[in-house]
């Protein structure tokens, strides 16, 4: 069967989308909707050439009209928003009354669980709605949950992620890869998190640690934001004790962006300068984002979800990681492939039929087995390890090729990194014992020229095409709905 898809929204993450489906998704045709017909038609035009084809289309949509989108929107068997967030609560309704599927980007909780309240409309209408499908918040949470499916119990999530420039330059040593005004919103403001088993919320641009990851990265620095945990908190509250998220960048960044703020320059308070009123922060976004934009440099993302608890009595840990950089074939950056790509996989997963009717959050709508199989088909570099720990610290090595040792004596396996699908853990024992794992280098006093320089070891590197079909698991019972 061929399936209809619609992006709402031909900006970077929307085009990245709509190539996805064209490419994965059994696609019979992919509808690009924009309020700016020209960038429609450039985006679909993009697609067709990327994917050799002529799935994409292009037409106009007034994404303020309920009415305009329900009519887009007939015969449509799975919709993918990609539209400023705060236009979700509307779209979401106009999607029941076309009766087409929806996941978006999101980015906003309160806004995230306006939709969602959509829940009985959904079901009603046959209909799957899933909120908060990009990069962070969604891969860094269906990472979470897929590593939740591979333990008896879990105890703690921790997801770090950043966009990054390949090659960072002062004063930020940071590239806008997205609406300014969402990055300053993530920076300020309260994060809702699960801290020894109590829903807590705290103060975003807090908690700063440091961080390695492999080359060309390095040694970064991560604190909290807002808006990456998404939904997920409240749903394991009760269930699991910690749950948190932070973002990463590289050293120096925090400092040097406290300093602005500290100084009232991201304020909001409106102030009085020769009799105009403006409001700092808006003035920050008009004189820095141009600065920071370095068209033609090309980016890099970063993600580590670490999953501990236990499997068959003993204590593991469960580290999940993604880094992604800017792809020359396609011209996608690395920000539209993690985030763009990441919800086309929902959305294609929505159209043929693996996601129930209704509004439902994404850890409890998407198996993380079965996203992770079609994740890897993407040719991003993923990896994943299981370390065996004790008292609390690693006795697990990190493994370039994940190994794990089958129960029965003496039979071994190998799972091998990116493209070929691991075992289902309940199969088998834990990894080898083989030695001190690798611990981030401790806090440096001031930051180098260089922002990344470290102890760096060799990116792992892997095979991009498509991997075997694992065997699939239910979503952990603490997760149902």
């Amino acid at each position: 069967m061929a399936y209809r898809y619609a992006v709402l929204g031909a900006g970077m993450q929307g085009t990245a989308a709509a190539f996805d489906m064209a490419r994965f998704g059994d696609a019979e045709s992919v509808l690009i909707l924009d309020s700016d017909l020209a960038v429609a038609r450039k985006a679909a035009d993009r697609v067709n050439q990327l994917s050799g084809g002529s799935l994409a289309r292009a037409d106009l949509l007034d994404v303020r009209d309920a009415g305009d989108i329900e009519l887009k929107l007939l015969g449509i068997h799975a919709t993918l928003s990609a539209v400023p967030y705060f236009f979700n609560p509307s779209i979401a309704a106009a999607c029941v009354q076309a009766r087409s599927s929806l996941c978006d980007l999101g980015g906003n909780t309160e806004v995230t669980r306006r939709v969602l309240k959509l829940d009985a409309e959904a079901r009603a209408a046959g209909i799957a709605i899933v909120p908060d499908c990009g990069l962070a918040p969604g891969l860094g949470n269906t990472l979470a949950v897929y590593g939740m499916q591979r333990l008896d119990e879990t105890t703690s999530v921790r997801i770090r992620c950043g966009g990054l420039p390949q090659d960072p330059k002062p004063p930020l040593y940071y590239k806008i890869l997205f609406n300014v005004g969402g990055l300053t919103n993530e920076y300020f403001g309260d994060a809702e998190i699960l801290r020894d088993g109590k829903l807590v919320k705290i103060r975003t641009f807090t908690e700063l640690e440091d961080i390695e990851f492999d080359a060309p990265v390095g040694r970064c620095e991560a604190f909290v934001t807002s808006g990456g945990t998404s939904t997920c908190p409240r749903t394991l509250e009760g269930k699991i004790q910690n749950y948190d998220y932070k973002t990463v960048r590289y050293r120096g960044h925090y400092e040097r962006f406290k300093v602005m703020h500290d100084l009232g320059l991201l304020d909001l308070q409106p102030i009085d300068i020769h009799g105009q009123k403006v409001i700092p922060r808006e003035v920050f976004h008009a004189v820095v984002a141009p600065r920071l934009a370095f068209p033609g440099d090309r980016d890099l993302v970063v993600l580590r979800v670490v999953v501990e608890g236990r499997h068959e009595g003993h204590p593991m840990k469960i580290v999940l990681e993604v880094m992604d950089f800017e792809d020359e074939k396609t011209g996608f950056t690395a920000m539209q492939r993690t985030t763009g790509f990441s919800a086309a996989i929902v959305a294609i997963m929505m159209a043929q039929g693996e996601v129930a009717p209704g509004a439902v959050p994404l850890e409890t709508a998407v198996d993380g087995a079965r996203f992770v199989e079609l994740f890897r088909q993407r040719g991003i570099h993923f990896t994943e390890s299981v370390q065996r720990t004790v008292s609390g610290s690693c006795a697990g090595e990190r493994f370039s090729d994940l190994a794990l040792m089958r129960r029965a004596a003496g039979d071994a396996l190998m799972a091998m990194s990116i493209g070929v699908s691991t075992h289902d853990l309940s199969n088998l024992t834990v990894c080898p014992l083989a030695g001190p794992c690798r611990v981030a280098s401790g806090a440096m006093d001031g930051a180098p020229a260089d922002p990344r320089v470290g102890n760096h070891r060799h990116a792992l590197r892997g095979p991009s095409g498509r991997s075997g079909r694992s065997e699939r698991r239910r979503i952990p019972r603490f997760l149902g709905r």
